[in-house]
């Protein structure tokens, strides 16, 4: 579960991602690359990372 946003540090949520989202390099297993169109998850996250958009909100994008 993604920490809230309104109770939980910058630090917290940078973290949380890191950790959900992490390259294990063997990108035919992952996707998340393809999920996310090539970008990064810290760049595609980071209006959650800085408390500014609910993580849910930002996943629907990409379903």
């Amino acid at each position: 579960m993604a920490p809230d946003i309104l109770h939980s540090t910058k630090e917290e949520r940078e973290a949380f991602i890191k950790k959900m989202y992490r390259c294990i390099a063997d990108c035919d297993s992952c996707g998340i690359c393809q999920v996310f169109h090539g970008k990064d998850p810290l760049t595609v996250f980071d209006d959650y990372i800085n408390g500014t958009q609910d993580y849910l909100e930002i996943c629907a994008r990409y379903r």
